[in-house]
């Protein structure tokens, strides 16, 4: 009640993807076929877990989890996305357009922190396996991911209060296909100059610093692999590939939107389609893809279920 006395703006007219109609019902086609994927391929990946006794480790843990909340991130923008290619006139309510971002920053910084300590336990893992054991035990793991999730809850917060106490009365059309802070401030009817500083030191402080956070992991192991043999430095290699493939997917375009002042790009609606919709349907892919172990698990699933049919 107090935002709607507060705004003349009761719903915003999102501009989408594009307003070519062929165009837009072949992203239709394309973007429909990698949300099922998204859906499928993540949900496949929690059932092999929870259901294996040999996907047992704190890393098939925290893969379990990355791709919950991979399906999560890619439900708050994915399925109007879809249907806006459909529709003649695009709109959101206000209350609606809020709860967007507030749920799109939740879990778009919740799998931020989830591959910042998946990137500490491969870490941990390769340095030092005698101690792996008793480092990451399963209090510590349900620990981390807990911090994950609430680490996610306050950035989403401060992110959303900064738009919700902006002063909205007009023009009402957001020049991208959802609700994010920089198209919002940009139709605030105010100086949004330090809301944006703050949006920017929000957002890309966390980016930036997990990434490095990241990078200094795998500087690490990349260190200690000079003191194994030949095998041993290609086999911890390949399991940390995967998870490196991912943190730079998900990472580039999260940097590239958020590690700056309150502007806007032609270019970001394209950057913002990779990482709230490619890049959670390709994380089950380049998991299964390059794990053995997740496919001799899925192979065992598929048997036993042919086995009672």
């Amino acid at each position: 009640v107090s935002m709607e006395n507060k705004n003349n703006v009761t719903e915003f007219i999102l501009h989408g993807l594009t307003q070519d109609k062929t165009v837009a019902k072949v992203c239709f086609s394309l973007f429909l076929v990698f949300y099922a994927t998204t859906i499928l391929g993540n949900l496949l990946i929690i059932i092999i877990i929870k259901t294996s006794e040999q996907l047992n480790s704190p890393m098939y843990f925290f893969l379990s989890y990355l791709s919950f909340v991979d399906i999560s991130y890619s439900t708050v923008a994915a399925p109007k996305l879809i249907c806006d290619l459909l529709v003649e006139k695009k709109t959101i309510s206000f209350v609606g357009c809020i709860a967007q971002l507030f749920a799109g920053h939740f879990f778009g910084c919740t799998e931020i922190f989830l591959l910042t300590v998946m990137a500490y336990d491969r870490c941990i893992a390769i340095c030092k396996p005698l101690h792996y054991t008793n480092t990451v035990n399963k209090h510590v793991c349900g620990w981390l991911v807990a911090a994950s999730w609430v680490g996610g809850f306050v950035h989403s917060v401060v992110q959303t209060l900064q738009t919700i106490q902006l002063p909205f009365c007009g023009p009402n059309e957001i020049d991208h296909y959802c609700c994010d802070v920089h198209p919002l401030l940009k139709l605030a009817c105010t100086d949004t100059y330090i809301p944006g500083v703050i949006v920017a030191a929000n957002s890309g402080v966390i980016s930036l610093s997990c990434f490095v956070v990241l990078i200094v992991s795998y500087a690490v192991i990349l260190v200690s692999l000079r003191r194994r043999s030949s095998e041993g430095r290609l086999k911890a290699l390949y399991t940390c590939t995967s998870h490196i493939t991912v943190v730079v997917l998900f990472f580039g375009p999260c940097i590239f939107i958020y590690m700056r002042p309150s502007t806007t790009f032609p270019a970001d609606k394209m950057v913002s389609v990779f990482y709230t919709v490619i890049t959670p349907m390709l994380n089950p892919l380049i998991y299964t893809l390059r794990n053995e172990e997740v496919k001799n698990a899925m192979k065992k699933l598929w048997s036993r279920k042919v086995k009672r049919s």
